[in-house]
């Protein structure tokens, strides 16, 4: 038996690894979208199932062989991530084995794989005996055609479709009765029982689009254990974890930190970040006046380009145009935390390669592979600064670039200043000072800093001008100590009363503390 790849993390802090489990017709190299960013928690097993990849055969594939390889090759706890197959056997394994898992995650797994009267969504029974009549007869023309199912309802089907091709190593003969097992064990597949009574953290992500497994089984799913968590994924087919990959290693990230140790409390509340960012989408640029005007002075600081361009923060792409413009030759994605702010930019028809969702501070992308990072008013709201610059400076590759603004201490002073005068709550988003952003680059390993702070003074003509363009914004009070419910009248009241104090010819003063930053990883 070959041993599977393993690929360590940078801080597991004592928590179990992850092991990666592929779906039908693939190897663990499918599963390669997951690596880089679920190994920024835990270590990541890959492990190739017999018959496929570089695994030999078992003499029965059947379900008791496949748990009995799973229990000799697989750590003794861990926390199981399967797609498709994978997550059949996922299941199965922690039913047999529920000392041993600590957490489920299944992508694209169903209750039933092929539909029955008290179970009708899922594949028809006849579409599956069709495909495995053909598999039977004809493999390599039925893989083709199994292909274009798994790439059914991505965003991109045809660059999809190219990948999965790419990915798939056509059976050996000696493989062949391996496949063959394979289709059947998924054809048979009733999970409903095991699902019902699995006492362990599950979670269950579907696919809008996809071809295999119908989107509508979400509720039926969810049904089967009220413990258990579902989640479907929108632009995505079958091959989920590909078409919409960092989101989904987000979704995953959420779902195993809580059962980590050494987690600090943040006082940014980042579900509500992502949240708020969302649902502003269609108001944010008609509000924007200080992204833009600092948008603009950020671009003219950027060099270009040949390699990876990515716009950390993207929002709803306003800079892409220009970005693509700057770097003609080179691929341009848009990363952002708010899937809303994302789906945005893509209805708009921003000129980016494609639209990552992920947390700045675990980023998908491998080691070395990134030419330049451009953000603008983004890193404000990513706490671990630390962590942040490490991320980049990993992702950038030697001489690579770093183009970024972001709000420091002192921003909206005014704002704050008038709610000291009414109670002790949290009501404006803590700012660090430039020194603090310098000795976080500096101890990420960047090189070559410039940082630069100037002041800008917006007005507006009231105090409800101004929370309405914070709220078209999305930039509402994210701690953890603000106050809850509803903000009384009288509270209000004595809020406006205390900023008129700091209104000028103008109108009211908003100040905003901008940093322009330019730093380097070394060659």
């Amino acid at each position: 038996m070959i041993a599977p790849q393993i690929y360590p993390a940078y801080s597991t802090a004592g928590a179990s690894p992850i092991v990666l489990l592929h779906g039908w017709g693939f190897s663990a190299a499918s599963m390669a979208p997951l690596i880089e960013p679920l190994r920024q928690v835990r270590d990541v097993w890959c492990v190739d199932l017999p018959g496929f990849g570089d695994q030999p055969s078992l003499e029965s594939f059947d379900v008791d062989s496949l748990m009995g390889f799973l229990a000799e090759c697989l750590p003794v706890k861990a926390c199981l991530v399967g797609w498709s197959l994978g997550g059949v056997l996922a299941l199965t394994y922690a039913e047999r084995f529920p000392a041993r898992v600590d957490a489920v995650v299944s992508l694209a797994v169903n209750g039933k794989f092929v539909a029955s009267a008290d179970w009708p969504e899922a594949m028809e029974r006849k579409v599956n005996r069709l495909f495995s009549h053909g598999f039977a007869a004809e493999p390599t023309a039925t893989l083709k055609r199994f292909c274009g199912l798994v790439a059914q309802g991505s965003w991109d089907e045809r660059a999809r479709l190219r990948s999965l091709r790419a990915l798939m190593q056509l059976p050996e003969s000696g493989q062949l009765p391996s496949w063959r097992a394979g289709l059947e064990l998924l054809s048979k597949s009733d999970l409903r029982l095991v699902l019902h009574n699995l006492n362990l953290p599950c979670l269950h992500i579907l696919a809008e689009g996809d071809g295999l497994v119908p989107a509508s089984a979400q509720q039926d799913l969810g049904g089967l254990n009220r413990l258990h968590r579902v989640e479907c994924v929108a632009d995505a087919g079958h091959a989920v974890h590909w078409d919409q990959s960092a989101y989904v290693a987000q979704l995953i990230t959420a779902f195993l930190l809580p059962a980590g140790a050494g987690s600090q409390p943040s006082q940014l509340d980042k579900r509500w970040v992502a949240k708020s960012f969302s649902r502003a989408a269609a108001s944010y640029d008609s509000a924007a006046r200080l992204q833009r005007q600092v948008g603009e002075r950020l671009l003219t600081r950027l060099g270009s380009s040949a390699g990876p361009v990515i716009d950390l923060g993207s929002g709803t792409g306003h800079f892409l145009t220009e970005l693509r413009q700057l770097n003609p030759g080179a691929e341009l994605l848009a990363l952002d935390i708010a899937e809303g702010m994302l789906s945005h930019s893509r209805r708009c028809q921003r000129p980016a390669d494609a639209w990552l969702c992920a947390d700045a501070e675990a980023l998908p992308f491998a080691a070395g592979s990134i030419d330049t990072f451009f953000s603008s008013l983004a890193i404000q709201w990513c706490e671990d600064l630390l962590q942040l610059f490490s991320e980049l400076l990993r992702s950038l590759h030697p001489g690579g670039q770093l183009c970024l603004s972001t709000l420091t201490e002192g921003t909206l002073l005014e704002l704050t200043r008038a709610w000291q005068a009414v109670d002790g709550y949290v009501h404006v988003n803590h700012f660090v000072t430039v020194d603090v952003l310098r000795e976080a680059l500096l101890g990420a390993g960047f090189v070559d800093i410039n940082i630069q702070q100037e002041p800008v003074v917006l007005h507006c003509a009231s105090l409800r001008e101004l929370s309405t363009e914070l709220k078209s914004l999305g930039a509402h009070n994210v701690n953890t100590g603000r106050p809850k419910g509803l903000t009384g009248r009288m509270r209000l009241a004595k809020l406006e009363a205390a900023y008129e104090r700091e209104r000028t010819v103008s109108g009211l003063p908003v100040t905003y503390q901008v940093c322009y930053i330019q730093a380097y990883k070394p060659q």
